[in-house]
């Protein structure tokens, strides 16, 4: 097999399918490294707003895909045609669940798109987060169908998990290692080279299936942390104990410990579905249980409604009932200082109240559009007036917006599920 010559002068030609939270800044990074980019989507609106210079990532600024536009290193699709001629593509998929068990239609959509398309010498890499087994059992088989080509001798083939952290202005893709994995020896070695260009540091990893587990692992490990820390959130007042006390004594363990924090429950792509998508191979090879990640799952998941309930306990408690109660909800996004609202708390939380008959006001200065979550709920901002109406407010994102003194001087009632505030009328989760 003769695979692209790195030191040629020619650009690669690099195609990465998916450019939400996880494509796009590994696209404009191909770019700003000198690789001729194809970004393929199969949302036409997505599509339309990037050759607008509109970035969809937190990690990304307009200017920044303005440039890759203008520069000739970037090109915004959504036509599987022109994926043709690709050196290197990257799959960079969404994975959801779909009735509790993992959804890899998106991959294999993606692995039919780039199969007529493959030639010898070139190279395809699955970042997506799945189960072990997918790049060999689901990818590859689905490539060399469609292709007539064979993995390892006519083309290479790997995994690589993201590891992007939307909004993390410390770990970036750049400087955050890179897990690398082939089927062989000459498909490690060229992925390899591959990030090399992108990155700063490559780990490379002896198998596809343990660089597929580490991915999991990762998040799984967070996902039971935070589940250990939540579920003690849930009795500490009842042993009359204060646990963000506890949690900054324990902190003070320079070994052996790391800290976790409770809050409202878990968003994002990866704690609620990663975890589970190691569960649910588990079950499907070996018929048992992982009993503390199914745990885990279930206890994070209840935390929205712990919030509501703590909410109605408040409102009783002054003698107002939560059916037409005004309420103000501090942040929708599941993460601080970002607008990324994937399976965000905050979305569950005011349903449940919704539901309940709360009269609800939602601010969030990194989201729109969001009136549509439930009925009852319009936009607000965060000012003395609204603050001083709400019969209870919510503080479930810590956005560095937020004015914490406005809060603790005007609103009544304030449960702080980030216990970011302080007054006596503050209540931590």
């Amino acid at each position: 097999m003769t695979a692209p010559d790195p030191a040629s002068a020619r650009p690669r030609r690099t195609a990465i399918l998916g450019q939400g939270y996880v494509g796009l800044p590994l696209a404009i990074r191909a770019a700003d490294a000198g690789h001729r980019v194809v970004g393929f989507d199969t949302d036409d609106t997505r599509v339309k707003r990037l050759w607008a210079a509109q970035s969809p990532s937190p990690d990304i600024a307009d200017s920044q895909v303005a440039a890759a536009l203008t520069n000739g290193t970037y090109t915004p699709t959504a036509n599987g045609d022109d994926l043709a001629g690709f050196d290197v593509a990257v799959i960079a998929v969404p994975t959801p669940l779909r009735d509790g068990a993992p959804d890899l239609s998106a991959i294999e959509h993606a692995a039919r798109l780039l199969a007529p398309h493959l030639r010898p010498g070139c190279t395809v890499v699955l970042e997506s987060t799945t189960y072990p087994g997918t790049t060999e059992d689901l990818l590859q088989p689905l490539l060399e169908s469609v292709s007539g080509l064979t993995a390892g001798t006519d083309f290479h083939l790997g995994y690589s998990p993201e590891r992007i952290d939307p909004g993390n202005r410390t770990w970036t893709l750049q400087n955050t290692p890179k897990i690398v994995a082939g089927i062989d020896e000459p498909s490690l070695k060229t992925i390899s080279t591959f990030y090399r260009d992108l990155v700063d540091t490559v780990v490379e990893v002896p198998s596809v299936r343990d660089a597929e587990l580490a991915k999991l692992l990762e998040n799984t490990f967070r996902q039971v942390n935070i589940a250990l820390v939540n579920e003690i959130a849930l009795h500490a007042r009842h042993l009359g104990a204060d646990i963000w006390s506890a949690l900054d004594a324990a902190a003070t363990k320079p070994f052996g410990y790391i800290r976790f924090s409770p809050g409202p429950g878990v968003g994002g792509h990866c704690l609620p579905i990663d975890p589970i998508y190691l569960s649910w191979q588990v079950r499907q090879r070996s018929g048992s249980a992982l009993r503390l990640v199914e745990a885990a799952d279930q206890i994070n998941a209840s935390m929205p409604a712990h919030v509501v309930r703590r909410v109605t306990e408040a409102l009783n408690n002054r003698g107002l009932p939560v059916n037409g109660a005004r309420i103000l909800l501090l942040g929708l996004a599941y993460k601080a200082d970002t607008g990324d609202t994937r399976h965000a708390p905050a979305l569950t939380i005011a349903q449940l109240l919704s539901a309940l008959g709360a009269q609800m006001q939602i601010a969030d200065p990194h989201v729109d559009g969001i009136l549509d979550i439930a009925p009852h709920t319009r936009l607000a901002h965060v000012t003395a007036t609204n603050l001083a109406a709400a019969d209870a407010v919510v503080l479930l994102t810590d956005h560095s917006a937020f004015d914490h003194q406005l809060i603790e001087r005007h609103a009544p009632y304030v449960l702080d599920c980030r216990a970011r505030l302080y007054g006596p009328n503050i209540e931590r989760l």
